[in-house]
């Protein structure tokens, strides 16, 4: 086997047959381009004489302006050995009869078969037509062409040449094409799966360099939004091979003139160059663009150009995303106004810090009242509050602490104990701050932990912090409060008690009770309380002190209250409908539902649904409430009455009341607190306080009702005092409807 770009060499060949090729051919005399590749020809025959006559007719001549450069195999089997280790063969001229009849044959299957090679074009010569008919063997095996060696000349071997390499040059074409298109297609959903830009920017130098058959050469450069293709706006985002160094800095840096300006020109006229080099643009929607420059060192085929137009196309869209994945995750992990991390990110800190928290504390500063600054002054004085908050935070606690915005007005700070204390963050709000050229004097609330104190991780401290930080609001302003596990505790029950309340109101565990209130002189009952009980799923009662407070923290109460509201108002259905024309119910309302934008849309919708009047329903209200703000109380307290519902001040006494206010208020009953019935008893001052309610609210007209009564002696005690009403144990127990209903019906008292 060789191969020869040269004639055969000076011998001339007897055959008669082969002595035709040289008739009738002519040379192509343009110059040879010496960097113009060969198409490569394989000759398979036994005969040698064939080998030298076919070089021999086809010296000087090219096919679309390529050389022709020979391979020799003198039988199948060496065809067999060359094929296998040459792949960019055009041309096989293959002897059907060698050292078996049908060698070139099953040759012809081997390289289509088992080589897969489906582009060469392989052309059937022979000098015995009979053993391989023509048109059996074009129908059974994949050539492209058959001739009888006698009627090959020079001008129709030529002719046989010039059409199988255009084919072959096509379906290369097509099959470049192809791979070029699944290349695009895998380094667009390759480069997806990176989301930095960097990496991103990194990726497609890789992957331009690869589609175009070269070693990773080149860098890609961003520019900044509004930049309009300046230098000084311009950074090098990815770098590859002599390039690596430029990596973050400025395009100026690039030291190759003409890398330089092609990169600039390519930024300023918003277009993809290919000559002297390949620089691609890659257009953003935010005004921002970027350029990609590899050194390919030849010029490009137009199939490598369509085919990174193509690839310009994807990766304009892969960049879009990138910028937008990274403007996502900085919203996510920062804060837009202060450019600090926010809470998301400070969560990441704590969990690097807690490998070794030995001497490291966590603080959470509030800044007191800052809403009332907001209110006053607007949002936008409030936003620089906050920036001098945060530069007088930067410059006194230094780079060693961390600071993030976890709130509003709320910053986190980890740092050495020693910088992050109780007492340096109050050092902190000595002075008055600068802001916008007012003198403005601040305070804030800490709540701190110690880190090697706790087992808590990420979110958790947060929340030890927040707990801290909520003890010391309830201390007073400007206080600091470090965290101890007694506080976590307190706290995680009253969390657990919260959840186990939200699941017992959704699965029906809270139920409504009723308290007969009675009419002291005659003993008879007028009516009954509404009161809420919460049994737990392990049939444990929880006592309402302890989960009513929670329910009004969290909100829950104004679903709770419309629940025992409605219960009350359908319960109050029955006791009428059981011949008790005159029974009152009595149902507590919490601040929050009272002063609910939908409170009287609930209570009229509670009363039609019943179908019961509002002159049966009483709505008990804390002195606290009623001493409120008095416009709005007075509000709903005309709508209420409006209604025909009666409302009474429960736990009377308490609280500070302004008489001048209380005689504002249309109520239509006090309530005397339970404490003062029990001291009206045992010391003459609360029977005196006693006295002072009782003549207050019949001065005002109003109905007095005594709760907690449970001797004969404190009922005697009270009615003496003028007292009208009472309820208690002396009495009743609170029971359930069906309890309550036969307890009126024949007068026995019956409590649960």
């Amino acid at each position: 086997m060789r191969e020869n770009n040269s004639p055969a060499g000076d011998g001339a060949t007897d055959d008669d047959d082969l002595l035709q090729f040289l008739d009738g051919g002519e040379l192509d005399d343009t110059p040879l381009d010496a960097d113009a590749r060969p198409w490569r020809i394989l000759i398979v025959d036994d005969d040698g004489d064939v080998h030298k006559a076919t070089e021999l007719a086809m010296q000087g001549l090219r096919v679309e302006g390529q050389p022709l450069s020979f391979l020799h195999a003198s039988s199948a089997a060496e065809a067999r050995q060359l094929l296998s280790s040459e792949s960019d063969l055009a041309i096989v001229l293959l002897d059907v009869v060698m050292e078996s009849e049908d060698a070139g044959l099953r040759l012809v299957r081997y390289i289509r078969d088992e080589l897969k090679q489906r582009a060469v074009r392989i052309v059937l010569r022979t000098g015995q037509p009979g053993y391989a008919p023509e048109i059996e063997t074009v129908q059974a095996y994949d050539i492209n062409d058959y001739k009888t060696k006698s009627e090959l000349t020079r001008t129709r071997l030529y002719t046989v040449l010039t059409a199988a390499i255009r084919s072959y040059r096509q379906i290369c074409a097509l099959e470049a094409s192809r791979r070029g298109l699944e290349m695009v297609v895998e380094a667009s959903a390759g480069l997806s799966q990176l989301r930095g830009l960097h990496r991103f920017a990194e990726g497609v130098v890789t992957q331009l360099c690869a589609l175009l058959g070269i070693l990773p050469e080149g860098l890609v450069c961003a520019q900044g939004a509004g930049a309009e293709g300046s230098d000084g706006d311009v950074r090098i985002v990815a770098a590859a091979g002599q390039y690596s160094s430029l990596i973050d800095r400025p395009l100026s840096a690039v030291q190759i003139a003409t890398v330089r300006e092609r990169l600039q020109r390519c930024l300023s006229a918003r277009e993809s160059f290919y000559d002297h080099g390949t620089c691609l643009y890659f257009g953003l929607s935010n005004g921002r663009a970027m350029a990609a420059l590899v050194d390919v060192g030849r010029p490009l085929a137009d199939l490598e150009q369509q085919l990174l137009r193509a690839f310009c196309s994807n990766i304009a869209v892969g960049f879009e995303n990138v910028v937008l994945y990274g403007q996502l995750l900085d919203q996510a992990y920062n804060d837009q106004l202060l450019r600090l991390p926010n809470r998301n990110r400070f969560v990441d800190l704590l969990d690097q810090n807690l490998k070794d928290p030995a001497g490291i504390t966590l603080a959470l500063i509030d800044i007191d009242d800052f809403s009332d600054i907001n209110d006053a002054f607007g949002h936008q004085f409030g936003d620089q509050v906050l920036r001098a908050v945060v530069s007088r935070l930067g410059d006194r606690l230094g780079l060693s602490t961390s600071m993030a915005r976890v709130g509003s007005d709320v910053f986190g700070l980890l740092g050495p104990q020693a910088l992050v204390s109780a007492e340096t963050i109050q050092q902190v709000f000595v002075e008055p701050f600068e802001v916008v050229g007012e003198r403005l004097q601040l305070s804030a609330t800490t709540g701190l932990v110690r880190l090697g104190d706790s087992t808590a991780v990420g979110s958790e401290l947060l929340l030890d912090a927040q707990i801290a930080l909520k003890r010391a609001k309830q201390q007073h302003r400007g206080s600091s409060q470090y965290f101890s596990p007694e506080m976590g505790i307190d706290a995680r029950e009253r969390f657990k008690l919260l959840k186990g309340l939200r699941a017992g109101f959704e699965e029906n565990r809270l139920f409504v009770v009723y308290q007969p209130q009675m009419d002291l002189s005659s003993g008879r009952a007028i009516g009954a309380e509404a009161l809420l009980r919460w049994r737990t799923e392990d049939g444990k009662f929880v006592p309402p002190d302890q989960f009513i407070p929670l329910a009004e923290q969290s909100g829950l109460i104004i679903s709770i209250g419309e629940f025992v509201l409605r219960t009350a108002c359908h319960q109050l259905k029955r006791m009428l409908e059981q011949g008790h024309a005159d029974f009152r119910m009595c149902i507590n309302i919490s601040l929050a539902q009272f002063r609910h934008p939908g409170f009287m849309n609930v209570l009229s919708l509670a009363l039609r649904d019943a179908g019961v009047e509002g002159r049966n329903i009483e709505l008990e209200i804390t002195e606290s409430m009623a001493m409120g703000d008095t416009e709005l109380v007075m509000h709903l307290l005309a709508d209420i009455k409006r209604s025909g519902v009666t409302v009474a001040i429960d736990d009377f006494g308490t609280g500070f009341s302004s008489l001048s206010h209380l005689r504002q208020l249309d109520v239509d009953r006090l309530k005397i607190d339970r404490a003062f019935v029990r001291e009206a008893q045992s010391s003459s001052a609360g029977s005196t306080i006693a006295q002072m309610v009782i003549n207050l609210g019949r001065g005002l007209g109003l109905t007095v009702i005594a709760e907690g009564i449970e001797t004969e002696e404190q009922r005697q005690q009270l009615l003496a005092l003028g007292c009208h009403e009472g309820q208690g144990y002396l009495f009743a127990r609170p029971m359930q409807a069906e309890m309550l209903e036969r307890w009126m019906s024949d007068g026995q008292p019956r409590g649960a």
